[in-house]
């Protein structure tokens, strides 16, 4: 998230807090606020992989899959979905030993 984003979110919860900002809108501001989810390309999770020096195994640790699903995604043969997906790209923008 960025600074400028952060900001905004926490005087929009100051302002939820002294009630000038109804729930539904401060709703709104938290769900800018969450980690976007893009596609991985096989090219991307190897990347990720080998940023962290990791093998597939201990890799695959990390977001609770098999190593053979890891595999298989730097194979091409299937995509990241669901949980995985997200905490790929969590891990991408604030570094993996943020779900450690």
């Amino acid at each position: 998230m960025s600074e400028i984003l952060k900001s905004v979110h926490k005087t929009a919860k100051g302002l939820r807090k002294s009630g000038v900002i109804e729930k539904t809108t401060m709703r709104k501001f938290d769900a800018l606020c969450l980690t976007s989810v893009q596609a991985f390309t096989p090219e991307q999770v190897r990347n990720l992989r080998l940023k962290y020096n990791l093998s597939q195994p201990v890799f695959a640790q990390y977001f609770n899959v098999s190593d053979k699903l890891v595999k298989k995604w730097e194979q091409g043969d299937s995509t990241p979905r669901g949980p995985a997906l997200k905490m790929l790209s969590i891990a991408e923008k604030k570094g993996l030993e943020v779900i450690a």
